[in-house]
């Protein structure tokens, strides 16, 4: 998230909405609900007699680009008459002015390059309808967000003479040439979606001109309809062909980049890095940092030095990774921006990277699924041209480019093999897919001109496996927290997905190794197939529904909009997106991504080799997605998983009197899902205590847990007596009267280890007082097979073979666990037995 103009205190408050619904919040507001709350609270625009809006609602007086004095042009009598795009494009951008912090917007910038946040798009189509009238759909914003654009696209859709007058000026640095006064402190980082640019004229691109308009007039239009839950399909069934001419465009540039040699063969000492505030880039940087004894600059917007530094440490402990001086010592950090020309770095500094570096390595990127190809094109393309152009002058270095199986996003392409063919870019339709298929091909020139590229291709970046750190604007993060929120997964066939701290284990692996320069990558892992993932998730006890793909994201909408979910506000307007939607099907619906050269390359380095990323490498992920509430974890409530009974019988007294009173239980063991044996170890209970001591009715079980080898079965005052269970039950009586009960099975150094395993010693009083009663129940020897091993009954919703996996499983882990309890007492006392000390301890007086 930017930080542009932060005296500014009327937008403090707007940009803190906006970051929290970019980042996946954004307090339960849909975009539908915005858009309502944007009008209700919208204070009343003064209006003309005509209707448009009064001059007095429009400040006079900006200061344009270059610094100078500039008239905002009058919102009023642009709207009373429009003669053509350019009047309309400058209407437009008069409203959209208002929602950005510099407070004013050129027609020919985009929106988002402005400083524009996904808040203030939504408040800009509101803004429209109210001041001008104009119904603009909020996709259209995200694809092209300069008024230029928008105008055009309006009077066409309308039936007006939609042409331009003359060729807007392209915003693109040219790499070679020189470079422009900077105009905006701006920047973007792997995993931003938002970033300033304010960029100096420079000489237009080759995407031609376009015939001088006819005059024409704002037509009036049509009430605005609430949006439906359906998504309707999606209007580019191909790239839009203005997409396409300014992708041809950006393609020619390559062919201005330098000549250059070949760099030496040597691990790089000195590492430039885009990207590091970035999920993937901060991970590699500390990578790099551990793994070579390189020194990384790291590329970072910000005011000063002090504020870079302060902005990486927090993107580092955000995502667990440590922040210490050794790493302060060996970091360096720039202050620039990827979207600038020379990044943003002056003459002079510029000079020495080109004469001082060893590598490059551009992680930076503008991510996001529903902005087109113009709004994202300075990051993602642009931004990889002029890395490529610091590579290639001065000393040669090799560029190391993070691309993206989104290169391959065509819906029914056969093969996504590391040199295979890319898709062809006229079928893809998300911009974020096109800018990154654009900027490949066009470091793909660029090897033509002898600069060393190597392209590392991830798929979904799962969460650390250590750590669960993961990206909440990751499509396969917002996927699976919706799996497993809802119990429901759509028909798919591969899911290529890695965790973050092995793709960026494996990208530094190739970033300090010379032999392995220059070639294609993919950093996706083992594939996940529709059933490994179903399996993963009834494993870990989310029992999930399997729905064509249409009919989940039907079933998805209506659940976020009648139960809204802000940290998966993201995925909810990708779900409302036609365009993200040609991009989600074609991930799904994709074949396996291959990657031999990588597992050749994992080999030959001695790295951990790829593996599925599956229910125990998400775990702490899915912990962590659950704490910020993407994700809903097994809990009791939830239909068991596995259960099976247990019936005790034995005798209760008065603490320190006779167990002479009757007392039986009759309880039900359960477990929601195989995640609490491993995190907790432990089974809910729910049945029944008859004790008439207690009192004459059987009492209900209101609430129990039972600990297997509670405490590592430690024995407590040095005794000889290992708890191997421990049971808390929540009693209530017939007169709602609550009572509660303590007990413990306990492991000796004894022969009688049958029924150590069968006996319960228990404490039973009123709540909030004492024990008052004391004894001991045992489980009869001719139920406990009967119950505990041929009783256990499984989820029927699983497949028999799944019944039979989850009873081995639930069998073999308990049995382990009670070996381990039964063999500690033995232990210890064969220990003493050996101690040649000559005192004693107190326990051993008593043996």
């Amino acid at each position: 998230m930017r930080e542009v103009n932060e005296d500014a205190s009327a937008y403090a408050g707007q940009r803190a909405t906006a970051e929290a619904i970019e980042r996946g919040g954004g307090g339960g507001l849909s975009v539908d609900a915005l858009l309502a709350k944007v009008r209700t609270a919208a204070a009343p625009v003064p209006t003309g007699s005509d209707g448009g809006v009064a001059g007095a609602a429009v400040p006079d007086v900006v200061l344009d680009v270059e610094g100078s004095a500039a008239a905002v042009p009058d919102v009023e009598a642009l709207a009373a008459t429009v003669p053509d795009v350019e009047a309309l494009a400058a209407a437009i951008a008069a409203v959209a002015g208002r929602h950005l912090p510099e407070g004013h917007l050129s027609p020919g910038v985009d929106f988002f390059d402005a400083g524009g946040t996904s808040v203030g798009a939504v408040e800009l189509v509101a803004a429209l309808e109210d001041e001008l009238g104009m119904e603009i759909a909020l996709d259209d914003v995200f694809a092209d967000a300069r008024p230029t654009s928008l105008a055009q696209r309006r009077l066409s859709t309308a039936g007006a003479p939609a042409a331009l007058s003359a060729p807007a000026a392209s915003k693109t640095p040219t790499p070679g040439t020189t470079r422009a006064p900077d105009t905006a402190d701006t920047a973007t980082s792997e995993g931003t979606s938002t970033s300033v640019t304010v960029a100096s004229p420079l000489p237009p691109s080759a995407a031609g001109t376009r015939p001088a308009p006819a005059p024409g007039i704002l037509p009036v239009p049509a009430p605005r309809t609430a949006p439906a839950v359906a998504v309707t399909p999606a209007p580019y069934a191909t790239a839009r062909p203005e997409d396409l001419d300014q992708i041809l465009a950006d393609l020619a540039l390559a062919d201005r980049l330098p000549w250059t040699g070949d760099p030496e063969p040597l691990p790089p000492g000195r590492i430039l890095l885009t990207g590091a505030t970035g999920f993937l880039g901060s991970h590699m940087l500390l990578d790099l940092l551990r793994h070579s004894d390189a020194h990384v600059y790291c590329l970072v917007r910000a005011a000063d030095e002090e504020a870079a530094l302060g902005r990486l440490g927090e993107a580092l402990k955000r995502y667990e990774l440590p922040w210490s001086s050794e790493v302060r010592r060996r970091v360096t950090v720039l202050l620039g921006d990827i979207r600038r020309p020379h990044l943003g770095l002056s003459d002079e500094l510029w000079t020495t990277l080109t004469h001082e570096l060893d590598s490059v390595v551009g992680v930076a990127a503008a991510v996001d699924f529903l902005r087109g190809y113009q709004s994202l094109r300075q990051s993602n393309v642009i931004g990889s041209l002029t890395l490529a152009e610091l590579a290639a002058t001065g000393r040669p270095k090799p560029l190391h480019h993070i691309s993206s199986i989104a290169v391959f996003n065509e819906v029914g392409i056969n093969a996504m093999g590391e040199d295979d063919p890319l898709a062809h870019v006229d079928r893809l339709v998300a911009g974020y897919d096109q800018t990154k298929w654009a900027a490949e091909v066009a470091l793909r020139r660029a090897r033509d001109h002898g600069l060393i590229v190597t392209a590392l291709r991830p798929g979904g970046i799962g969460g650390h496996t250590r750590t669960g750190a993961y990206n909440p604007q990751d499509l396969s993060s917002g996927l699976l927290s919706a799996f497993g929120r809802f119990r429901t997964v759509p028909a798919f066939n591969h899911l290529n997905a890695a965790p973050v701290d092995w793709v960026s284990r494996v990208a530094v692996g190739v970033v300090c190794e010379p032999d392995a320069w220059g070639y294609d990558y993919h950093l996706t892992g083992v594939p996940n197939t529709l059933d490994d993932v179903v399996r993963d998730m009834a494993l870990g006890g989310m029992h999930v529904r399997v729905q064509d793909w249409d009919e989940w994201r039907t079933d998805a909408l209506a659940r976020l909009e009648a139960e809204p979910v802000p940290e998966l506000g993201f995925l909810t307007r990708v779900l409302r997106s036609p365009t993200a939607l040609r991009l989600c099907e074609a991930t799904l619906k994709g074949p396996a991504a291959t990657a031999e050269r990588t597992a050749a390359l994992v080999e030959a380095l001695g790295l951990r080799p790829a593996a599925r990323y599956d229910a125990q490498a998400q775990l702490r992920t899915f912990e962590r997605l659950a704490q910020d509430g993407l994700a809903r974890l097994p809990h009791k409530d939830d239909q068991p998983y596995l259960w099976f009974s247990e019936t005790t019988e034995g005798g209760v007294g008065p603490v320190g009197a006779p167990a002479d009173t009757p007392c039986s239980m009759a309880l039900t063991l359960s477990l929601v899902s195989m995640y609490q044996l491993v995190k907790e170890r432990r089974v809910d209970v729910t049945g029944e205590l008859t004790c008439a001591a207690v009192h004459p009715e059987p009492l209900v079980v209101e609430h129990g847990d039972v600990w297997i080898r509670p405490e590592e079965g430690i024995p407590q005052r040095h005794g000889m007596r290992h708890r191997l269970l421990s049971y808390r039950l929540a009693l209530r009586d017939a007169e709602g009267g609550r009572w509660w009960l303590e007990g413990h099975k306990y492991a000796r150094a004894r022969r009688d280890v049958w029924r150590q395993t069968r006996a319960l010693t228990v404490e039973i009083g009123r709540e909030g007082a004492p024990a008052a009663l004391a004894g001991e129940l045992v489980v009869p020897a001719d139920t406990y097979l009967r119950d505990q091993v041929d009783g256990i009954k499984v989820d029927p919703r699983l497949t028999s073979q799944e019944k039979r996996a989850a009873k081995l499983t639930w069998l073999a882990w308990f049995g382990l666990e009670m070996g381990r309890g039964l063999l500690g007492p033995f232990a210890r006392a064969a220990a003493d037995l050996l101690d040649l000390r000559r005192t004693t301890t107190p326990s051993e007086h008593h043996r």
